[in-house]
């Protein structure tokens, strides 16, 4: 803990550089805070701000500069990075995290504007605005072409109900719309209380009037809305992209508006940016902007306004309000149960493909030798693991506490100097409303990483690879037929393992393969008779 001398010290020493624009006001909590130095040095080459960074102890940038591994690795007093907005994309974590530098962002400064954009959007599609706006510019005066429809006593289908999801849902019901939700995370309790209905994807998008998306982009979301999707939906409805591009398939939302399947879109994102000349932009159903969603005064000086805020705090040693990658423990524990990091990381991403519904409850037990310490960055490493399957890359050990936290996940932590056999063992449990499940690991000397239990199945499993989870009746024959079938479409079976809760009952098979099993050859495997449940997992 620093003494008051220390951190006036600190501050009163402080080298600041700014390599991005940021607003007056922005600047402002710096320019207040005693002995802080400010060098403001906006569009560097790389090669400057190597040369720049090197005496600097704190960095502050928006998206434009890259603090590549080269810059950390160059920046010889570099304490803090600052960055004003919500991606990290731009900043080498792993380099910075080496380094022992914190890295602070502003993940709320743009969600108003995000959210104000999308009601936009959606209002201007409903309204004909854009193009009855163009219309007018060429002399015409032609108000049948351009008849729009209500928002009032319309569905608005919200995918993804994050932040930005939830303030559009709040919008929304204010202009008296009905709203039905989804979100791997969201509950019937947290939808009662928000006035909305809670629906599968398939039940969202075959409700909605119109369709808006707020889910981060990643391999799971990608495409997210497809042509089978828009099979699926009402002749008529309106889609609206404020998020990400890439969640919707480009080229499958042309072929849906051609067929008047979807009567128009709005669309502030795109798979590649900027988005010229695309086949899209030619039908007049569909209004476009140039990725506008956070680009409001109010948002650029929030987000500058708030990473300042946050260097200030640090400077002051007092604790940042929103870290990236910050460290809570002494080295002297982090040693002792840094080798556990990806365990409870693996541990918590085996889980996440268990359950289907909602989490509610989130319980992690340290047995043996890992009960004499603490075990808090364990735990944010395990609901990192849990959450990012859903949430995106942008969960870190740091940020998971306080994501499971505002989605309503309550999490738990369990000692125990009882191990049964282990030396040490660590438990990640998680509820649903109707469901609990669960998965212990282990590390043994020299063989690494094990998982030692699932639910209530003994197995001893490897956490890495691609993983086949399959649930069967215990009985002869049901493994062979599972091998004779990942055989006939060429997948190579690396190691197998066989848990069963007791003799004739159900069981479990543990297989690793060469590689990802795709959802056709899942369905194959579902049709094996006593074959109950069959779960991909990469690891």
């Amino acid at each position: 803990m620093n003494t008051a001398t220390e951190k006036e010290t600190a501050v009163k020493n402080a080298i600041i550089l700014i390599s991005d624009p940021l607003s007056e006001e922005g600047l402002q909590p710096l320019r207040e805070a005693e002995g802080v130095e400010l060098k403001i040095q906006t569009g560097m080459t790389p090669e400057e701000l190597v040369k720049a960074v090197k005496e600097a102890d704190a960095l502050l940038v928006r998206s434009q500069t890259q603090v590549t591994r080269e810059v950390i690795e160059a920046a010889g007093n570099l304490k803090v990075i600052g960055r004003a907005g919500v991606g990290v994309d731009n900043i080498d974590l792993e380099a910075a995290t080496e380094r022992g530098i914190i890295v602070v962002n502003a993940p709320d400064g743009n969600t108003n504007s995000a959210a104000e954009h999308t009601i936009a959007m959606m209002t201007a599609l409903a309204r004909n605005i854009p193009q009855a706006f163009l219309s007018l510019k060429e002399g015409k005066w032609d108000r049948k072409k351009f008849v729009g429809v209500e928002l009032k006593e319309k569905t608005l289908g919200i995918v993804g109900l994050g932040r930005i999801g939830a303030e559009v849902a709040r919008r929304a019901k204010g202009q008296r719309m009905s709203v039905i939700a989804y979100d791997p995370f969201l509950t019937q309790e947290r939808a009662k209380e928000m006035g909305i209905a809670v629906g599968t994807l398939d039940e969202v998008v075959a409700a909605a009037d119109f369709i808006t998306v707020h889910t981060p982009l990643m391999k799971e979301t990608r495409h997210l809305i497809n042509a089978d999707r828009f099979a699926k939906m009402k002749d008529g409805v309106r889609i609206i992209n404020c998020a990400r591009g890439g969640i919707i398939d480009e080229d499958a939302l042309y072929d849906a508006i051609e067929s008047g399947k979807v009567a128009g879109a709005a669309l502030d994102v795109f798979e590649t940016e900027p988005f010229t000349g695309h086949r899209l932009l030619d039908l007049p159903q569909v209004i476009a902007t140039p990725h506008l969603g956070a680009s409001t005064i109010e948002a650029q000086e929030s987000v500058a306004i708030d990473v300042g805020r946050d260097v200030v705090r640090f400077f002051d040693g007092q604790p940042v309000r929103n870290p990236v990658n910050m460290p809570s423990v002494s080295r002297e524990v982090l040693a002792k149960i840094g080798p556990f990091f990806d365990l409870a990381e693996d541990l918590g991403v085996f889980i996440s493909h268990l359950a289907d519904k909602p989490l509610t409850e989130v319980n992690i037990r340290y047995a043996g030798d890992l009960a004499e310490f603490d075990v808090r960055p364990l735990t944010r490493n395990a609901l990192k693991g849990i959450l990012k399957r859903n949430l995106g890359t942008h969960v870190n050990d740091v940020n998971a506490k306080y994501l499971a936290d505002s989605i309503g996940i309550g999490v738990t932590e369990h000692k125990s100097a009882q191990t049964k056999g282990f030396q040490h063992l660590i438990t990640v449990e998680v509820k649903t409303g109707d469901e609990t499940h669960s998965v212990s690991g282990t590390l043994l000397n020299g063989l690494g990483e094990r998982i030692v239990k699932v639910d209530d199945y003994v197995v001893d499993v490897v956490p890495a690879g691609h993983l086949l989870l399959i649930k069967h009746k215990d009985q002869p024959g049901a493994i062979g037929r599972v091998g004779t079938l990942l055989a006939e479409e060429n997948i190579n079976i690396a190691t197998m393992q066989v848990g069963r809760s007791a003799e004739g009952g159900d069981a479990i098979m543990m297989i690793t393969v060469d590689n990802e099993v795709k959802p056709e050859e899942v369905s194959r495997l579902l049709k094996i008779e006593d074959i109950h449940a069959v779960r991909t997992i990469d690891l």
